[in-house]
């Protein structure tokens, strides 16, 4: 399954900050969003990266908001 975020397209390894992330804690940066990222939907794959979360209103839910 390919990790995406539903609002730029973008592989966690396209993006700077899971790149750094995964650097600091030794593994892949798709293997940090499948731990670390809030927003991230491990049945559909997608999450929402720092900015694109920014610009979707920073949705929240009771139960934590992951990505469609």
């Amino acid at each position: 399954m390919t990790i995406t975020c539903i609002g730029c397209g973008k592989q966690p390894h396209e993006l700077a900050e899971y790149v750094e992330y995964a650097e600091i804690e030794g593994v892949t940066p798709e293997e940090f969003v499948r731990v670390e990222e809030g927003t991230f939907n491990s049945d559909t794959g997608h999450f929402c990266c720092t900015p694109c979360y920014i610009d979707k209103g920073m949705p929240t839910s009771p139960t934590g908001w992951k990505a469609p």
